[in-house]
């Protein structure tokens, strides 16, 4: 779902200024605002995606030459392409992972999104921005700590964000779920420890090639920062990825754990699930979602099966013979992305493993409109797993009406996720916060 972008070098002096744009991807929209300045002798941009939380992104490359403008990304395989259209406005094509989208700017300021929910300090409750190091890879993690007195015997959770590269408030299309959160957990007498993700933020970046397994251990580090800081009833709350995450992470220390849309069954299947649901939602026809699913399976099965010394070549050869229907400008970014560590790992993952070991008090929450983990076969996957483990302290409910990210939604189409208002659902957080104070 994330996408980063843009901008450097010489550009005419009366595009000095902000553009806005918005891109359509699959009925989900975005905006982005360009930023252009004067420095020396040539000229500097940044881009901002409101809808995700990012700002100031740079861009390598800038080039203006006959009305046209010119932007190139490298690092993230991203270009654009656009003319000038009188005197305030641009319109061209975006290109990235294998996909060329119209984005036209516009000269103005990005108008600021209703996120009702969003607290706003001063907190009536304690916080500390934190630092501390993974003890078992070095990186330095970030975060805030928000509980409602400095009291060490108050539960006090640590909070893990989705897949991809998140702030410490899993910022995402203007919201900020993991703030909504603390802010109400504090308010009900309940800590939370939140963390930038690394490479975000105060986070460092950490090893190349990261895997949901290194993720882990931030985790395990940030239990073992608030034991050393005196807790004595630490948690974890996990959504999505995250919630995959916290049954991974092996501490005696940890007393509860909420599992927001934490995938129950192999990821192979979750994935097979998920690319029939969002197609659908998305308005995608019936056989052509279908087809999506069988494609996808292949690659799959492919690349879980491979034991040779080359995947990045293989699958390229593997492609061109099984997938000749795939255009050729989509391929290599296919192969660049299901080729990294991270997804070749978390491809192979089954969360049963380590949720059938989970032995202390679970709540596992989904959304019945949710696209991209559905509710039905992942809770009876987590209620399966901890019955195998013998746990007798878990609750699994599905909340009607709730998309992927707890907000009330028509459909439960990514689309949705920008344009809803709502953060998250209260009734999630009254159910979180009702279940972690009645736990003995």
């Amino acid at each position: 779902m994330a996408l980063c972008f843009l901008a450097h070098a010489g550009i005419a002096q009366d595009l000095v200024g902000s553009w806005s744009g918005e891109l359509v991807f699959q009925r989900t929209k975005l905006r982005l605002v360009l930023h252009i300045v004067k420095t020396g002798e040539g000229y500097t941009s940044t881009l901002d995606s409101p809808d995700q939380g990012a700002k100031a992104i740079p861009v390598a490359e800038t080039l203006y030459k006959n009305g046209e403008l010119t932007l190139h990304a490298p690092a993230i395989a991203l270009k654009y392409r656009g003319k000038r259209k009188g005197g305030d406005s641009l319109e061209g094509t975006l290109s990235q992972g294998g996909m060329d989208l119209p984005l036209a700017f516009q000269r103005s300021a990005a108008e600021a999104l209703k996120r009702p929910q969003m607290p706003q300090a001063p907190y009536p409750y304690y916080t500390e921005d934190v630092t501390f190091s993974n003890q078992r890879q070095g990186n330095v993690l970030a975060g805030t700590l928000a509980a409602p007195d400095t009291a060490k015997d108050l539960p006090v959770a640590v909070m893990i964000t989705g897949s991809g590269a998140q702030n410490r408030d899993e910022e995402l299309f203007g919201h900020k779920p993991f703030l909504v959160i603390a802010d109400y957990l504090a308010r009900q007498g309940i800590g939370t420890l939140r963390l930038d993700d690394r490479g975000v933020g105060g986070s460092e970046a950490g090893k190349a090639g990261a895997t949901t397994a290194d993720f882990s251990t931030d985790i395990a580090s940030a239990v073992n920062y608030l034991a050393k800081r005196g807790y004595t009833n630490i948690g974890l709350i996990g959504h999505s990825e995250g919630g995959m995450i916290a049954p991974m992470v092996k501490d005696p220390q940890i007393k509860f754990m909420v599992l927001l849309a934490g995938p129950g069954i192999p990821v192979t299947e979750l994935l097979k699930l998920q690319t029939y649901e969002v197609s659908r939602a998305a308005g995608v026809p019936e056989n052509q979602a279908r087809a999506a699913v069988e494609t996808n399976v292949r690659l799959y099965n492919f690349i879980n099966t491979y034991s040779g010394n080359d995947l990045e070549k293989e699958l390229r050869i593997f492609i061109q013979k099984e997938i000749p229907h795939m255009p050729e400008n989509q391929r290599g970014a296919a192969v660049e992305q299901v080729t990294t560590p991270w997804f070749r790992y978390f491809l192979a993952f089954d969360p049963g493993r380590y949720l059938s070991k989970v032995k202390v008090p679970v709540l596992a929450l989904n959304g019945g409109l949710d696209v991209q983990v559905t509710p039905k076969e992942n809770l009876e996957g987590i209620r399966a797993s901890l019955k195998k483990a013998g746990n007798k302290n878990f609750e699994i409910v599905e909340l009607e009406k709730l998309n992927h990210l707890f907000q009330t939604a028509k459909t439960g189409g990514v689309n949705e996720y920008s344009e809803l208002e709502e953060t998250i659902a209260p009734a999630v957080l009254e159910k979180m916060a009702t279940w972690i104070k009645n736990l003995k």
